[in-house]
């Protein structure tokens, strides 16, 4: 390919930078102690934690990192599925062209039916660190810094809890500097309801308080749990059903006060319609369901053209959390970020996505992703090690 040089922004570098190869890490290890003892969420069968560390690399020796999810046991196999389904798509190709790279991935996935646009959403950040390391700038300056710091609350970590230890995670959530406390419970309203209530009893009637069912409720079970929501202020009511019955949804949003929040599991394709048809007060989005950096971006900015906040979902995957920061601060309808637990940030040097003393988390110092890797943990936590071209 013939190289060309530009000015500006490349500063006359060559045109054509080239992904050379991706080198996946399965990387595993015990989480137990985030759950407590003998505690298995559902879903999960292991508290083994295993997913792929992926780097893309270039023929100019930088790489960019990502990580692709892996929480419910599926780690090592989406590792597999990276390198058997995607990595000889890029070899050859331009990182500093991500818009290109993501479409074209994005027209192979309309015939991948067995996997969603998350994994190749989970590479579009690597490409992103790619691009922000080569031009020495922050992911969130390459897309518009619109400010340095993002208000952070924390998702109960407590699995299945009684009302009292409710109680007292809402009131340590408070006291660690969160600006706000996320419950999640869907185990039927005679359950659920003393937890909402002992929750703002613990953290008085000005904290910010979030519901979030999983989509597991029934149109009615939401619409009572709804209103006592409405009764105990709570900000928001997220996924109260599934996300795709989207005429429930604007049922519920149109009877209730409190804002329904929703679209966690929308295809960012499917976003569109939701937003027409007013079946939602907030959406719902992060770096990996909605196709990367460059998808959740594309779907902020069509909220915001619509007149929504889109609120991004923590992942419990630390660079995608990390990339999901960097979205937030090149925005402005986006009130939150969310926490989870630090175990799942294990792999950075230096914590960069603790919260400050007013809440929140703030601008990365480095290029690109803007974190230091302890190499050291992932080399000491990786069981496997897959390579495209295989050396």
């Amino acid at each position: 390919m013939q190289s060309e040089t530009i000015p500006g922004w490349l500063a006359g570098r060559e045109l054509t930078m080239k992904i050379t190869g991706l080198t996946s890490r399965i990387v595993a290890y015990d989480v137990s102690s985030a759950w407590g003892e003998g505690v298995i969420p559902e879903g999960i069968t292991s508290s083994i934690h295993r997913y792929s560390f992926d780097s893309i690399e270039t023929d100019e020796g930088i790489e960019g990192h990502t990580m692709q999810y892996g929480g419910l046991g599926e780690g090592a196999a989406v590792g597999h599925i990276v390198h058997e389904a995607y990595a000889q798509e890029l070899l050859g190709l331009d990182p500093l062209m991500p818009e290109s790279i993501w479409q074209g991935l994005r027209r192979k996935n309309r015939h991948m039916y067995n996997v969603s646009d998350a994994i190749i959403g989970a590479l579009d950040v690597g490409i992103w660190d790619i691009r922000g390391k080569a031009l020495d700038v922050p992911i969130a300056g390459l897309l518009g810094l619109a400010r340095r710091t993002v208000p952070t609350y924390a998702t109960a970590r407590t699995i299945d809890p009684s009302p009292d230890q409710v109680y007292e995670e809402a009131k340590a959530i408070k006291a660690a500097g969160f600006r706000g406390f996320k419950v999640q419970f869907w185990n039927g309203l005679e359950r659920d309801l003393p937890r909402f209530r002992a929750a703002r009893e613990a953290v008085g009637p000005d904290f910010t308080l979030m519901q979030d069912a999983g989509g597991a409720y029934s149109y009615l079970e939401a619409l009572e749990a709804g209103r006592v929501l409405e009764e105990l202020g709570y900000h928001w009511f997220e996924e109260p059903i599934p996300d795709r019955q989207v005429n429930q949804l604007r049922r519920l949003a149109a009877e209730l006060r409190i804002p329904i929040l929703a679209a966690e599991t929308s295809h960012l394709h499917e976003l569109p319609e939701l937003l027409r048809h007013g079946s939602v007060d907030i959406c719902r989005g992060d770096v990996l369901i909605k196709s990367g950096i460059t998808g959740l971006r594309k779907a902020l900015a069509a909220c915001e053209l619509f007149g929504y906040n889109l609120e991004i979902h923590g992942l419990g995957s630390a660079l995608l959390d990390v990339a999901n920061l960097h979205v937030a601060l090149s925005v402005e309808n986006c009130e939150y970020l969310e926490s989870h637990h630090p175990i799942f940030e294990l792999g950075l040097k230096g914590d960069p996505l603790r919260i400050d003393d007013n809440g929140c988390r703030t601008l990365p110092d480095g290029p690109g992703l803007g974190v230091e890797l302890d190499w050291d943990w992932i080399d000491d936590h990786t069981v496997e090690v897959i390579r495209t071209p295989q050396n």
